[in-house]
């Protein structure tokens, strides 16, 4: 790297100089400062498999001590710890201890139980004949440690055999081997035969064995160490408890039967705890349809929404599924921040069959606040144009008593225009203002279809939307009211569907100036710009299959179709509808908008360990306006640029392909019909609230069938020459609640230059208005 540079005279390279003040700053202050003395800094570690198949992620949850963490390659925390003097626990030194990380300072002890653990997980994998060994070096007051795995040939399931001593059981669990979770030939896993108790505890608890679990299931082992087979007998044992002669006592498991549920709706937990009895003797109770409805007071929840939710009936068996469903569409109504559900054993009476038990169930939810509104009030500049804006939302959680939520949104924002940018030289405000209400309806809603039973298995709702926007520029005025009407759902685990059935948006352009109307009337984007009408259907898939409890590596999908004006247009053709000078079928003195469009959004996390993740994703986009419509409209075409896109770039500021720009740039609205876009962001915890990032942003927009844009046209064996490139760095204010972003995004290479010179690092030099975006944001980016 030079630092020195001639040009007539020598001039000082910043970028480089930085980079190695940076070095030094963070080279002055050694890692091994605070390692005591006659003590080693743990430095590394590595798990090596020399001999088995076994995976080494697998192996390295067991190693007890681990170094200092890094972020790339640096021991940032320790750094920080480092910083602080040894002697002060307060002030500064005491803030830099707390935020930072002490060393880790090499242990032979935990060495040794870290041996102990592998050697264990091994042979609980069926490795019984296998070997850890450790290796340590030292040099410099640093430890490094080498755990080398001689995993060597496993014990394998050579026959496996069920049983059960309890009689009624048996005609349950035997027929049942053939969904095993083990099988011949296969390691003989303690985790795989845990797994095994674990799923017929399951299926017994469905079939009303409430007190069955796993710990009634025994497995008996007979090996060979010759030639490392085991022959494996599982045994289902009676139940057994001990009577009050303190003998144990042993017979078949009790099937329950639910005899009575009890759900109460407004349930105050502390109330209950400080009155005790009293608390139960002052509630009043409503019978509905073989349930009891417990309530304090007047309840003006409507009772339906809660029956439908509910699995647990009485007179049906007891059923850990149904327990389980109960929970999660109870919970999916958003109405209660408790749900308590309990099962009482009821003591037989000398009628009842000994082979059956009976179960009361208790459902105590407890509700949040049924109304809440939030004011948000946000500074933006774009292009240089400053802003303030604001939005007030109101909530109410059951505003017809049958848990419907229903959001009342209004927002605004007044910008004040850099005029300079856009040819004129008065000041002037851009305004925008709009609101909104939705109401999602907790069922499956249709005029002659209700969907009773869709309901009670994919917990369905209903969402209507109406919205209105309002948007006063110098170049425009210009508004969009909008009505939908949609459905989203559960599909499994980590699937859910999302269908608009229907929405409608009316836009209106009353007002253009001249300059904008003539640059608009010379480009094929001057339908998008007329009044016109887009109704459309709307499908997403979306799988997510990640798992809030653990730290691992995840997916996300989401799939979006839509078609528009099909109906419309067929209607117009079948009723020999007239057209417009332009040839387009109208609606109301208004043409509609047809086009098809899908994008897809992929994205994988991958998890390093709680301090460091990976971040991939991909979006690809395209949309085809055919029949009524020359061009899609305006707010269904791709863009890039911003918070959540390529953040080198302001919001519509890429593209379309090469487009320069010019003199047209006087109106910076910069879309496309197909859009291609990867990310990278490697994300780090820093300390405190803090966590920062460092990303790779590419791609761009395209026009699919005009060039008006000069360059702006997609060209399947020139795109990728046209894709613009960014990087940069960011920080996050993790509050739990919510995220607050800082990105700070620089120009790589910019597709709008001269072909040969659009990658800008090392061939110009940099400025902070036209290579530098700052962008702020709430939530990650994705």
């Amino acid at each position: 790297m030079k630092l020195f540079e001639s040009k007539n005279q020598s001039k000082i390279n910043y970028y480089g100089l930085i980079t190695i003040l940076l070095l030094l700053f963070f080279s002055s202050c050694s890692p091994i400062r605070n390692v005591p003395e006659n003590e080693y800094l743990l430095d590394r570690y590595r798990v090596k498999v020399k001999e088995g198949k076994v995976k080494k992620e697998d192996l390295k949850v067991y190693v007890k001590q681990k170094p200092n963490k890094r972020i790339l390659g640096i021991r940032f925390h320790l750094w920080l710890y480092n910083l602080a003097r040894k002697d002060k626990d307060k002030g500064i030194s005491g803030w830099l201890k707390s935020i930072g990380e002490e060393p880790v300072i090499y242990d032979d002890f935990l060495t040794e139980k870290s041996v102990t653990q592998l050697q264990s997980y091994l042979q609980s994998k069926g490795y019984y004949n296998s070997q850890v060994i450790d290796t340590v070096q030292f040099r410099r007051k640093r430890a490094r440690v080498l755990y080398k795995i001689y995993a060597n040939e496993p014990y394998i399931i050579n026959d496996i055999n069920y049983t059960s001593s309890d009689s009624v059981l048996a005609d349950i669990v035997l027929p049942d081997t053939v969904n095993s979770l083990i099988s011949k030939g296969d390691n003989f896993d303690i985790d795989i035969l845990d797994e095994e108790r674990k799923r017929i505890e399951t299926n017994l608890k469905n079939l009303g064995y409430y007190n069955f679990n796993k710990e009634y299931i025994s497995f008996l082992a007979d090996s060979s160490v010759k030639n490392r087979n085991v022959k494996l007998v599982l045994n289902v044992n009676q139940f057994s408890q001990r009577n009050a002669d303190g003998q144990v006592d042993s017979e078949n498991h009790k099937k329950y039967k639910i005899r009575n549920v009890y759900i109460f709706t407004n349930f105050d937990q502390k109330e209950a705890l400080a009155l005790q009895d009293d608390y139960f003797n002052d509630l009043d109770t409503i019978y509905e349809k073989g349930i009891y409805f417990i309530s304090k007071g007047e309840e003006r929840l409507n009772k339906r929404a809660i029956l439908q939710s509910n699995f647990i009936q009485p007179g049906g068996w007891y059923s850990l599924n149904n327990a389980n469903k109960t929970y999660k569409h109870l919970n999916s109504l958003r109405l209660f921040k408790i749900i308590n559900i309990q099962f009482y054993p009821i003591d037989s009476s000398p009628n009842d069959s000994s082979q059956n038990g009976y179960l009361d169930c208790q459902i105590l939810l407890t509700k949040f606040f049924l109304q809440s509104y939030t004011v948000e009030l946000q500074g933006t500049n774009s292009y240089g144009n400053i802003g303030v804006g604001g939005n007030f939302t109101y909530q109410h959680r059951s505003m017809f008593g049958g848990a419907e939520i229903t959001d009342f949104r209004l927002y605004g924002n007044i910008e004040a225009l850099d005029t300079s940018l856009i040819g004129f030289r008065n000041i002037s405000n851009a305004t925008e203002l709009g609101g909104s209400i939705t109401l999602t309806i907790p069922k499956f809603l249709l005029p002659i279809f209700k969907g009773e039973r869709f309901s009670k298995q994919y917990s369905p709702k209903t969402q209507i939307i109406v919205g209105y926007n309002f948007q006063d520029r110098l170049e425009y005025r210009r508004s969009v009211a909008n009505l939908s009407y949609g459905y989203n759902w559960d599909g499994n685990r980590y699937l859910k569907h999302y269908i608009k059935l229907l929405e409608v948006n009316a836009v209106n352009l009353p007002y253009a100036s001249t300059d904008f109307k003539n640059w608009i009337d010379s480009t094929y984007l001057k339908s998008s710009y007329d009044n016109h009408l887009v109704s459309f259907t709307n499908y997403s898939l979306v799988f997510n299959n990640q798992n809030i409890k653990k730290t691992t590596d995840f997916y996300f999908l989401r799939l979006n179709t839509e078609v528009s004006g099909n109906i419309l247009s067929g209607i117009s053709e079948l009723t020999k509808a007239a057209k417009n000078d332009e040839g387009r079928y109208l609606v109301f003195g208004v043409p509609f908008s047809q086009y098809a469009k899908m994008d897809i959004d992929l994205r994988y996390y991958d998890v390093v360990d709680k301090a460091n993740t990976f971040v991939y994703r991909f979006f690809g986009g395209i949309g085809i306006p055919y029949g009524n419509s020359l061009s899609l409209p305006f707010e269904k075409m791709f863009f890039s640029g911003g918070a959540n896109s390529i953040r080198a770039w302001n919001v519509r500021d890429v593209g379309p392909g090469s487009y320069s720009g010019g003199t047209k740039t006087r109106f910076p609205n910069q879309t496309g019909d197909i859009k291609l876009e990867a990310n990278v962001e490697y994300r780090f915890q820093m300390f405190w609230v803090l966590e920062g990032a460092l990303f790779l942003d590419a791609g761009n927009v395209w026009n699919l069938n005009s060039d008006e844009f000069e360059g702006g046209l997609f060209r399947k064996n020139e795109f990728y020459k046209e894709l613009a490139v960014g990087s940069g760095f960011g920080l996050r204010f993790n509050f739990n609640f919510f995220i607050f972003r800082l990105d700070l995004g620089l120009k790589m290479r910019d597709p709008s230059l001269e072909d040969g010179s659009r990658w800008i690092i090392g061939n110009q030099k940099l400025t902070w208005r036209d290579d530098f975006t700052l962008n702020l944001g709430i939530g990650y980016p994705f």
